[in-house]
């Protein structure tokens, strides 16, 4: 959990409800995500302009890499490198090497780029640009744009199917997600949601959206695209992930330093965890024990 009040990362188990560790990491956390076999966490600080590499089963922090800009949204590709960031305040994204600890390009890309995520073959990489209200669509092969795709107003975070198929990208001022047809490089569909949606979690058949001024969750059927239902949670929800069993939405409430466990199928919040202070996590933050 990005928890960026208290500038630190904090582990929770997920059995228990319990903070195990508090990993200082300064400037602000906000984006993290996770190297596929779960070994690493990268963690952006857009105030202190690093990105912050944690060894996930030891929670230590093994290096800090300096970057220039905001860096926010980040995404690391399915081998484990490069790592993408995303400059808030720059119209590119920064390709990072963890281990040289090089920025080895950077991507033109839209105003205010935030959310990001690869696709799972790896080929292509989605960032939503906020200030152009747009998708950029990347080739991660030759790191340059290969398609822009007019979206909603304002969108922020961008989430991809199991198959690669389909991208979701909430959009934050039009209040409603644009379903994308990742091949095709066009929205098929534009589903309505709650206020200020944020990011989107894709558990089984179904999308759950992290409406943040309506501090709730509003759930759509991917496939017919019609609600099934919302969900109350904490204060101003943010980042959200679903198990990667489908059977819960772990949602971390920015406002309310809580993180809801919401049964998938129910549509029923189990269980509210404390965290620390200002927790965002926005990106990939659940590491499953090997």
């Amino acid at each position: 959990m990005t928890n960026q009040n208290g500038d630190e990362v904090g582990v929770l188990d997920l059995a228990t409800g319990k903070t195990v560790a508090r990993i200082p990491v300064s400037g602000k956390p906000a984006g993290v995500t996770l190297t596929r076999d779960g070994s690493r966490a990268y963690v952006t600080s857009p105030e202190g302009k690093a990105l912050t590499v944690i060894d996930a089963a030891a929670r230590k922090v093994v290096d800090r890499i300096p970057l220039e800009g905001g860096p926010l949204g980040v995404a690391v590709h399915p081998t484990g490198r490069p790592v993408y960031v995303a400059d808030w305040y720059a119209a590119h994204i920064l390709v990072v090497d963890p281990e040289t600890r090089a920025i080895t390009a950077r991507i033109d890309v839209g105003k205010s780029p935030s959310g990001l995520a690869v696709t799972p073959d790896g080929a292509l990489l989605l960032s939503a640009d906020r200030d152009s209200d747009e998708l950029s669509v990347i080739d991660t092969a030759t790191n340059q744009r290969v398609a822009r795709v007019p979206v909603g107003e304002r969108p922020f975070g961008v989430t991809v199917d199991a198959k690669g198929e389909r991208a979701y990208v909430a959009n934050v001022a039009s209040n409603d997600v644009s379903v994308v047809d990742i091949a095709a490089s066009k929205v098929v569909a534009t589903v309505k949601v709650g206020e200020r949606p944020y990011v989107i979690a894709l558990a089984g058949d179904r999308a759950f959206v992290t409406d943040q001024y309506a501090n709730r969750l509003s759930v759509f059927d991917v496939r017919t695209l019609a609600s099934v239902g919302e969900v109350d949670v904490g204060e101003y929800p943010e980042g959200a992930q679903a198990s990667s069993d489908g059977k819960r939405v772990y949602v971390a409430n920015w406002f309310g330093n809580t993180l809801s466990v919401v049964d998938a199928e129910t549509l029923k919040v189990i269980e509210e965890f404390e965290t620390g202070d200002g927790p965002r996590s926005f990106g990939l933050f659940i590491r499953a024990t090997p």
